[in-house]
């Protein structure tokens, strides 16, 4: 480490002296002077008398918690960065740091050169912008990367779900990081020892789910030619988590429903009761109340599994969080034997501006790209430019005014199609199309009939009784007078 590099005053706060003196020492031979406390109230004191360019604290001190100081601290001097420290490194206490507006989040023990270079970047960032947009690793060490209130009504829910066994049904579009969050809920939980199972409905024959998950025993059915223990078993102690529940068949969810009700399950062919000793975890980018009145999806098995929904925001209602993603991406794809770049803040803010139709997955797709592809170390904006005029999705060509719905439908389908490269869309596009299609459709001639059902019924041709079924599948808000925007 080389002395003298740094130029601010930074406040140490711990209830640990050992801690302290440490910290001071480092700091100062790094260039910075210090003031150190064991003091909530003390630190609290000097932030109010202007003192300190960075902060430096543990969370818990004996006469209070820096978390619940912070707000104030942020009232206060909002340009004062506060890198927080724990003993209690688990997400919770992150989450925490990252509501409140902490800078950095850092548990202990930790890496005193890592501490300098976060103090450094705090100083630096309070004082002048780089060119490139500086690489905080705020959300480092975090299985979920976000910043803005989209992520932090998130952060809330699973904050009060982690040590609990309620079954959860997260709801996301593809690529929001569904999984993600079922992986967090399990890894930071009382059930943290247990195997995680990740089960894709969409991936397995209609015709073996049901094996796939109770197991089966030898002969229960042609071609069992031994016994085999189901995704359930394979849990046991930990956490189940279904992905993509809505294209479950029918037989198979009153199975599941029964394991609900009952805790326990048997293999098919078998007799002997087996316990499901498993948190199950539900997810879907389908809505399940529409399938619901299809009559393909049970309710009762949907207030079994969505006892707690979390709702997973699109990349596009959360756009302040792509800077971080987007470093994150580079990060990762540096350990995965990439060269090491970073983004230009003029390339982050292009970034911020797009769609993003395929989310945090496509995100992360285009940055690894940017991280092979890229000659400089900084990637510039005219690197993101070229990479998104030939991106999958930014291939929706643009239709000509006055083209036939069937040319925009097209158009949009061979988008689709082609943000998925190799791969195919998720079962379901014929519904998920026909239902992009309804909902404007219809919303629009009941805004143009200012709300009179039979009329809108008229004009499109279906009776009022269809009609009404659609309102309430599309979950259409009616209100008579509504005119046509």
């Amino acid at each position: 480490m080389s002395g003298g590099r740094l130029n601010g005053t930074v406040l140490v706060a711990d209830d640990d002296r050992a801690i302290r003196t440490v910290l001071s020492q480092a700091l100062t031979r790094a260039g910075c002077r210090v003031r150190s406390t064991g003091s909530a109230s003390t630190l609290w004191r000097w932030v109010e008398d202007g003192e300190g360019d960075a902060i430096v604290t543990d969370v818990m001190m004996p006469d209070g918690d820096a978390l619940d100081l912070l707000p104030a601290i942020r009232k206060k001097r909002p340009e004062l960065p506060v890198i927080v420290m724990s003993a209690q490194n688990n997400m919770l206490t992150a989450i925490r740091a990252a509501e409140v507006g902490a800078y950095e989040y850092l548990p202990k023990p930790f890496d005193l050169r890592q501490v300098i270079e976060h103090v450094e970047r705090a100083l630096e960032g309070a004082r002048t912008p780089e060119a490139a947009s500086p690489d905080t690793g705020r959300d480092e060490g975090l299985p979920i990367i976000g910043r803005s209130a989209a992520m932090q009504e998130v952060y809330r829910i699973m904050a009060r779900l982690m040590n609990t066994d309620l079954t959860v049904m997260i709801n996301g579009e593809s690529g929001t990081g569904k999984e993600l969050v079922a992986r967090a809920l399990h890894s930071f939980g009382w059930r943290k020892q247990g195997p995680f199972v990740a089960v894709n409905m969409a991936a397995i024959p209609r015709d073996l789910i049901e094996a796939e998950l109770f197991g089966h025993e030898r002969g229960a059915f042609t071609g069992a030619t031994e016994r085999m223990a189901g995704k359930f078993e394979a849990a046991a102690s930990g956490t189940l988590f279904l992905d993509e529940i809505g294209d479950m068949p029918l037989d198979a969810q009153t199975r599941l429903l029964r394991v609900l009700q009952d805790g326990q399950f048997t293999r098919i062919g078998g007799r002997t009761p087996i316990k499901a000793d498993v948190r199950v975890i539900a997810a879907t980018h389908q809505d399940l109340r529409g399938l619901i009145n299809e009559g393909s999806f049970r309710e009762d098995l949907f207030y079994r599994l969505n006892v707690v929904p979390v709702r997973l925001p699109p990349l596009r209602d959360r756009v302040e969080d792509v800077p971080d993603l987007a470093r994150a991406f580079l990060r990762k794809a540096e350990s995965e034997g990439l060269p090491r770049k970073a983004v230009s803040s003029e390339a982050l803010e292009a970034l911020k501006s797009q769609a993003w139709p395929g989310n945090v997955r496509e995100l992360e797709n285009l940055m690894k790209r940017l991280a092979a592809l890229c000659a400089d170390d900084v990637i510039s904006l005219a690197d993101v430019e070229k990479e998104l005029a030939a991106r999958p999705s930014a291939v929706a060509p643009d239709v000509e005014r006055g083209a036939s719905l069937g040319a925009s439908v097209e158009a949009h389908l061979r988008a689709y199609f082609q943000l998925h490269g190799d791969a195919l869309p998720p079962p379901g596009l014929y519904d998920r199309i026909l239902r992009e299609v309804e909902l404007p459709l219809i919303a629009l001639t009941l805004s143009a009939t200012r709300g009179n059902q039979l009329r809108a019924a008229d004009l499109l041709g279906i009776n009022r009784n269809t009609l009404r079924k659609k309102i309430r599948e599309l979950d259409i808000p009616v209100t008579r007078g509504k005119t046509l925007m």
